[in-house]
């Protein structure tokens, strides 16, 4: 079990994960609500944005804001340490953004519910495939790479909660428990057994 990243909770609004001499890579991804402040203790993480790639080292430390593409990777596969502290805050949407936003915010508050794109499209009155890069420019991802995304991310609240992985794959609309491993693993970069052994 993987037992060098803990996350730690307080409340809705700061959650802290403790990496210790790890390995651990996180593809291109969102934070939804909160920005992100990572500060290196130990060895050398790389992090993606905006289409550069840069090293922090011990002693540094970089933010993301929410909404903003990013990936996380290890250094030729060396360890690293690391404090990241996530900061929920309200963002105040432009009202050109206001009906993207709103389907943002479906998907938010129901990803286990099934939204078919078309439907979407017909919400802002565009055709599916503009509404695909409409969503991916206010977002930062498209629709349904966004939609797992809020899906493992309830899933972890679920398993915070004492849920066990199959009630938290079932309620988060996965129903095919392969899907909700190879998910989760791919964003969180832990199993569901392992992540819900690795909170506190």
């Amino acid at each position: 079990m993987q037992k060098n990243v803990t996350y730690y909770r307080k409340n809705n609004h700061i959650e802290c994960v403790f990496y210790k001499d790890s390995t651990q890579s996180y593809p291109m991804h969102t934070h939804t609500g909160h920005m992100m402040l990572g500060y290196i203790t130990g060895g050398i993480v790389c992090v993606v944005c905006g289409g550069c790639a840069r090293r922090y080292h011990a002693g540094e430390y970089f933010w993301i804001m929410l909404d903003v593409p990013h990936a996380i990777e290890a250094v030729e596969g060396a360890t690293y340490s690391m404090i990241g502290v996530c900061i929920a805050f309200d963002a105040l949407p432009d009202q050109s953004r206001q009906e993207i936003l709103r389907l943002k915010q479906l998907l938010l508050e129901m990803p286990e519910k099934v939204f078919p794109i078309e439907d979407m499209a017909k919400r802002i009155n565009v055709s599916p495939y503009h509404m695909i890069r409409q969503f991916r420019a206010v977002c930062g991802l498209t629709p349904h790479q966004f939609q797992i995304q809020c899906r493992v991310r309830k899933a972890q609240r679920l398993l915070e909660e004492g849920k066990s992985v199959v009630e938290a794959a079932y309620e988060t609309g996965f129903y095919d428990q392969s899907h909700f491993d190879r998910c989760f693993h791919k964003i969180v970069r832990l199993t569901p057994n392992e992540y819900k052994g690795s909170v506190y």
